[in-house]
């Protein structure tokens, strides 16, 4: 089974097919500032679960973050779990710079 995933702006999401069908097996959007990007929500047809749909959303939009050198808010719970399990990843994750004086 082959995995393209391919960035849909216009969207605001990156798209998944599999094996050149032109239907949608799974989709990761995302809210995205000059600074930042925050994926919110990540969904698989449940044909295509467990097959690796998920990994290559979250692989392709994690790349093309760190090639547009942009930090990484993961308020989905699968893309949280996915860079908890890709250590190779978590340098990407946002960290707040703000502190609370006393």
């Amino acid at each position: 089974m082959a995995v393209e995933v391919s960035h849909a702006p216009e969207h605001k999401r990156y798209e998944a097919r599999v094996d050149g069908e032109p239907a949608v097996a799974g989709v990761a959007e995302y809210i995205r500032t000059t600074e930042l990007v925050a994926f919110v929500h990540t969904e698989v047809a449940p044909e295509y679960e467990g097959r690796g749909v998920g990994s290559a959303l979250a692989r392709t939009a994690l790349d093309e973050a760190r090639a547009a050198d942009l930090r990484v808010l993961a308020t989905c719970p699968f893309f949280a779990g996915w860079i908890a399990r890709h250590p190779e990843y978590q340098d990407l994750l946002y960290q707040s710079r703000s502190r609370v004086s006393d």
